[in-house]
């Protein structure tokens, strides 16, 4: 095959790299002129910045700005890269403890007999006391959407079975083919 100017392969050009900001301005960085500085074996006082930066390096540690907000502002001498690690370590362990909602879905049609009513009941209560929240829905499949009544009705007594154990955030509502309800487990008390 020719290479003609118009059909010439193109490079391999990578996009711009993001630059990551620092969260926390760090030695020459600090804007302020004088600083409150703590930290071990320092004595907590106000000192020129250029001060406490000779300070931080004659300890082989940084000046990190923590509350740029103060008046004035509040420095901590340590080691930044230590520092940044540990908050890191923080932030997955805060991420780790929050509470992840796990969605649950159960399906009914609008012509669902008591068996089955119970059966899935049984496993939306088993869903709420794990703390789950359950979505229960009626699928209205082809002509069947003109029994919308009977859809809300199922929904409701879904909803009353469960009042038990679970708070009903969202009433039936009917959204295309499908009539939808969210049900929520209650707090313990």
């Amino acid at each position: 095959m020719a290479i003609f100017p118009g059909n010439r392969p193109k490079p391999f050009v990578r996009g711009p790299r993001r630059v990551v900001e620092e969260p926390y301005r760090v030695n020459e960085r600090i804007l302020a002129s004088r600083v409150r500085v703590v930290g071990e074996n320092i004595k907590v006082d106000v000192y020129a910045t250029s001060v406490a930066i000779k300070m931080a390096q004659e300890q082989g540690l940084d000046l990190v700005e923590i509350s740029p907000n103060a008046e004035p502002p509040v420095c901590k001498i340590i080691d930044y890269s230590k520092f940044k690690y540990e908050q890191k370590k923080k932030q997955k362990e805060i991420k780790a403890n929050a509470q992840k909602t796990v969605l649950k879905e159960i399906r009914f049609g609008p012509n669902t007999d008591d068996h089955d009513f119970n059966f899935k009941l049984k496993h939306a209560e088993n869903f709420l006391k794990e703390g789950a929240k359950v979505k229960a829905y009626v699928h209205f499949a082809g002509r069947s959407i003109v029994y919308k009544e009977r859809g809300e009705i199922l929904l409701l007594k879904f909803a009353q079975a469960l009042e038990e154990i679970g708070k009903v955030e969202q009433l039936p509502k009917l959204e295309g083919k499908r009539m939808y309800m969210m049900v929520a487990p209650k707090g313990k008390k």
